[in-house]
């Protein structure tokens, strides 16, 4: 019988490192910082990755989402997959960091 792998915090933790280098090509932080990445989780033996875009229709959408696979992927050997959240973003969502460069105070 096979042993079944499970998502370790420290796997969940080497993949949003690796998403913190993806960035909005437009506003140019990184989609962690942004708070796009809503959820990272194991689903069906695999890691699934919930993110959401700052635009609904947000015309580099593929790329983003293809660079966070790729990303995630370099640095894990589950098969990766990204899928798309139907959250609306808000810029209270972003980093503490984040949100100083561009002025938000909350």
């Amino acid at each position: 019988m096979a042993e079944e792998k499970t998502l370790s915090e420290q796997e969940i933790a080497r993949i949003q490192d690796a998403l913190k280098e993806v960035y909005d090509p437009e506003i140019g932080i990184s989609v962690v910082d942004l708070g796009l990445v809503r959820k990272i989780e194991e689903v069906d033996g695999e890691i699934q990755i919930t993110m959401i875009l700052t635009a609904p229709f947000c015309p580099l959408a593929g790329l983003i989402l293809e660079q966070a696979r790729q990303a995630a992927q370099a640095v894990t050997e589950w098969p990766v997959r990204v899928v798309m959240g139907m959250e609306r973003w808000d810029p209270s969502m972003m980093a503490g960091d984040a949100r100083q460069r561009f002025g938000f105070g909350f």
